[in-house]
């Protein structure tokens, strides 16, 4: 299993294990199964001693997180569209190189197969990952439900229940959600974490800290390709500022 464990980005630690795990099991499994012919029964991969104790998130944890919660999130209004698809595709092309997104793309076909247990995935994401990049986890799987540029109910129910599993609390929340509705007066106060009737200075205190929360360098250790994908999101945060900026006059 070892060699499919470089599908995901590097060696994979903590996802290895409890319903992650299991789910990374199956797929491997199906995978192995339809290549071969032959019947296995994987399980639960067990994790290897050496990472029993690992609690640093590396890339391999995060994007098996990324595969099995963006499978939810295309199952949340009980259809697979075509535009989710192609931008799954895109995206982990983009990401990774045509090679290792079709690797990726294999697992995803597998784990669509599956119910997935949102609660217990996210609370094990949540156990392990820290929060910058539960934040940048979030980011993704909002792009995924805006592929076709509409957010469905389901949509919003799934992405604001594994937002509450993972731990990020409603601020955090509607930021990320505002950088991908139609953009207005309000959102882009949103995305900063204050409301229209917030002082200059209250503006520029909130600037500072979402400048902090949101910069690249928060999801270094995922890799060079996490992190230019945290610079989209930092780039929201920027815009909206200037744009509050040039409403009210201020520098």
């Amino acid at each position: 299993m070892a060699k499919y464990a470089k599908w995901l980005g590097g060696t994979v630690g903590w996802a290895f294990g409890g319903p992650i795990g299991a789910l990374l099991g199956f797929a491997l499994g199906s995978i192995y199964d339809n290549a071969s012919g032959d019947i296995v029964n994987w399980g639960e991969p067990e994790i290897d001693p050496r990472y029993r104790n690992r609690t640093k998130t590396t890339t391999g944890d995060f994007e098996a997180s990324l595969l099995i919660l963006t499978a939810a999130v295309m199952k949340a209004d009980n259809s697979i569209k075509k535009s989710e698809l192609e931008f799954v595709k895109s995206f982990l092309i983009g990401q990774f190189g045509e090679e290792k997104a079709k690797q990726q793309l294999l697992l995803l076909r597998e784990i669509l197969k599956k119910p997935i247990e949102i609660r217990q995935v996210s609370m094990q994401i949540r156990a392990f990952m820290d929060h910058s990049s539960r934040l940048q986890l979030m980011h993704y799987l909002f792009q995924l439900a805006n592929a076709d540029k509409e957010m469905h109910g389901n949509e919003i129910d799934m992405l604001t229940r594994i937002a509450s599993y993972l731990g990020i609390s409603k601020p955090d929340f509607m930021s990320i959600k505002a950088m991908f509705v139609v953009e207005n007066t309000e959102t882009v106060y949103q995305i900063l974490e204050v409301t229209r009737t917030a002082t200059d200075d209250e503006v520029k205190k909130a600037y500072r800290k979402m400048a902090v929360k949101y910069h690249p360098d928060k999801v270094s250790h995922l890799g060079p390709e996490h992190q230019d994908a945290a610079k989209e999101k930092f780039q929201k945060l920027n815009e909206a500022y200037e744009r509050i900026k040039k409403e009210r006059g201020f520098k």
